[in-house]
């Protein structure tokens, strides 16, 4: 039997493109270039492909869905988020769509955790100060940061991501309280203090740190209102996705200091971003690095594999979005 036709949108490391090429028919983007959906949508057509693996850059609405090809069962993403792709439409086709989120857990908390730390110890301006030679004598007073132990970190979400930021965030001394939809059962909350509401949270964390899905309901919910609730001097992070957050409203923020710090590893309408972050001192900014690391690309890739190959074998996928 010949194998499934796989249309891959963008490079993956080397080891996971040669266990994929000895599961389906690959037809891959060796220059790595970044493809608009009607290019997908014409690779897919052109090569009768029975499937898509897609990553987090790689866009498919609804109109792109419609288009592809009969042939097409099933779109995997080489991502924990699904927001790029239209669920409905590709549920109204017929099309299987599975992700890998338990892949990123811990790597993606790693970050979350650095950028806290960085925040709070105002790394960006101190390294600023190192690199362009204005590095004075030492002084007891000045640009002194915030101390993480002791205080309150507000999590929204504390599903699989804000579990691990929790247990590395206890390990530093901090308080943990969340809020989300449900109240989490007692083995995942391991003490942690619930709030109904994202104005009752914020109201009594010094750090906040997001990790919630991107929605429709989400959409920039952290926005002037939302951050007019915080102590003022808060450190806010953000590791979920850039379109939950209002880039004027939180600019604002630490323009004026009701926010003492950021540290963002996600962008609205990534990889572009607004560029006013960049003159802010108080900023500390990543491209998205969550996943970035040799061993978890690595087990995104079985994760994508291991959801292909059941779902080309008739048997239930392990991730399906």
């Amino acid at each position: 039997m010949s194998k499934p036709r796989l249309v891959l949108t963008r490079r993956l490391p080397d080891p996971v493109e040669r266990e994929m090429a000895s599961h389906f028919a690959l037809l891959s983007n060796q220059d790595d270039q970044l493809l608009s959906s009607a290019e997908i949508v014409a690779r897919a057509q052109a090569h009768h492909a029975d499937g898509l693996q897609i990553t987090l850059t790689d866009r498919l609405d609804a109109a792109a869905i419609a288009a592809l090809p009969d042939t097409v069962k099933i779109i995997s993403t080489y991502s924990v988020g699904t927001n790029h792709i239209d669920l409905e439409a590709a549920r109204h086709r017929s099309i299987a769509v599975a992700f890998t989120p338990l892949a990123v857990t811990e790597a993606t908390a790693d970050v979350a955790l650095f950028l806290l730390l960085a925040a709070c110890r105002r790394a960006h301006e101190f390294q600023m100060q190192l690199r362009q030679g204005r590095w004075g004598a030492w002084n007891a007073w000045e640009n002194l940061g915030w101390d993480p132990g002791g205080q309150i970190l507000g999590l929204v979400g504390l599903g699989r991501i804000g579990q691990a930021v929790a247990r590395r965030a206890r390990a530093f001394g901090m308080e943990i309280h969340y809020h989300q939809r449900r109240r989490a059962d007692q083995a995942a909350e391991l003490g942690a203090v619930y709030h109904a509401s994202l104005e009752s949270l914020f109201r009594v964390s010094r750090f906040v740190s997001l990790h919630t899905p991107s929605t429709p309901q989400t959409l920039g919910f952290i926005n002037a209102n939302s951050l007019s609730w915080l102590p003022q001097g808060a450190i806010f992070i953000n590791t979920a996705r850039g379109d939950q957050v209002n880039d004027s409203d939180l600019i604002g923020a630490l323009q004026h200091g009701r926010v003492a710090a950021a540290g963002l590893d996600v962008f609205a309408n990534e990889p572009s971003f607004d560029r006013r972050y960049l003159d802010l001192p108080n900023a500390y900014l990543l491209p998205h690095i969550g996943t970035s690391t040799e061993q978890t690309r690595a087990r995104m890739g079985r994760d994508s594999i291991a959801n292909l190959c059941a779902f080309f074998a008739g048997a239930p996928m392990p991730w399906p979005a």
